[in-house]
């Protein structure tokens, strides 16, 4: 009984999985686009760091007097994401536009189908 519900939960998790790599690649790519760097885990000292570190979330830290704003990912890309004060600003302002965008886009699809003729489908409730 116990192995019928786990298995009715795989398909559920596998479908998270895939928001979440989703959405970790939509974030890096507005990384990249802001200007960030890509650092690889390719050491067994980068990969210990990176392990050590609140995945996907901004850390701030200072290194020779200047402040830089890292990104880890452990388990999208398996590399740390650093950039600047000008860049962590960049970042804000493209996921700022990038959210408006997509609730206009969200607000146009309601107003579309909002205008559909529903009825000529027939009585379905």
């Amino acid at each position: 009984m116990f192995a019928l519900v786990a298995l009715g939960f795989l398909p559920g998790l596998s479908g998270c999985k895939t928001i979440e790599s989703s959405e970790a690649k939509h974030t890096e790519d507005i990384l990249s686009a802001a200007g960030f760097k890509q650092f690889p885990a390719n050491t067994p000292e980068r990969i210990s760091m990176l392990t050590t570190m609140k995945a996907r979330s901004f850390h701030t830290v200072v290194k020779d007097g200047k402040t830089y704003y890292v990104y880890p990912d452990p388990t999208h890309c398996n590399c740390l994401y650093a950039g600047t004060e000008q860049e962590y600003q960049e970042y804000h302002k493209l996921a700022l536009q990038q959210s408006i965008a997509e609730d206009n886009l969200m607000a146009a699809d309601a107003a579309e189908d909002a205008s559909m003729n529903w009825g000529s489908w027939g009585p379905w409730w």
